[in-house]
């Protein structure tokens, strides 16, 4: 049996969701497109051969002389790229130029806010040894004002890119594993977000589905 072409590092972390679930989405699209799990936590030696910045996810495509992609971000991006030939899951930069930039645009709206700022939500909520109030409530309330972001982003839409009420691409894969933690951040339902909240249940009824439930 051929070794599988991508070998994906992950854990169970809603960075390392997004990277399987793109390939899962991928796998479903070009059936050849098969990948295989190896669960880290990161900043072992060895992984850290593999990515000198030791946190998962990592991505290995064996198809090009094992080049590694780092950042959950840049390696959907670069699965996209070289692997999503009919623009399934993102648009054609040339044919599509205003769509390409509005998944660029929310994919690191994302990357560089919801993740970033809920995940400093967790850790002061959750892990601090020390209590400090102040930087539980500021990471929080930038958690729940990214959501708001969201919110209008998604009147009268169903994902955040593409025209009309936009297509499934990157950006949502980006995004909502985060919002499906909402709860562990301190945001204990989503009431106050109405459209967030009906595009996570339009999620998790997606085939799939059970990645990120």
């Amino acid at each position: 049996m051929s070794a599988k072409p991508f070998v994906l590092y992950t854990f169970p972390t809603p960075n390392g969701h997004q990277a399987s679930i793109f390939l899962e989405e991928l796998k479903a699209l070009y059936p050849n497109l098969d990948y295989e799990l190896v669960f880290s936590e990161g900043l072992e030696p060895w992984f850290i051969e593999i990515n000198p910045n030791g946190r998962i996810p990592a991505l290995v495509d064996r198809s090009r002389g094992n080049f590694v992609v780092f950042e959950t971000a840049a390696i959907m991006l670069y699965l996209a790229h070289n692997y999503d030939k009919d623009f399934k899951l993102w648009y054609d930069p040339i044919e599509n130029p205003n769509e390409h930039s509005e998944i660029l645009q929310w994919t690191f709206f994302a990357h560089g806010g919801v993740g970033p700022m809920q995940g400093q939500s967790n850790h002061f909520n959750r892990f601090a040894q020390e209590d400090i109030p102040y930087a539980k409530k500021r990471y929080l309330d930038e958690t729940k004002r990214l959501y708001s972001v969201l919110e209008i982003r998604l009147k009268n839409r169903d994902w955040l890119a593409g025209p009309g009420r936009g297509k499934y691409t990157v950006a949502d894969i980006k995004t909502f594993p985060w919002v499906k933690g909402h709860a562990f951040a301190g945001i204990e339902n989503l009431d106050e977000f109405p459209n967030v909240k009906a595009r996570m249940s339009q999620l998790v009824q997606l085939h799939r589905a059970d990645l990120v439930v």
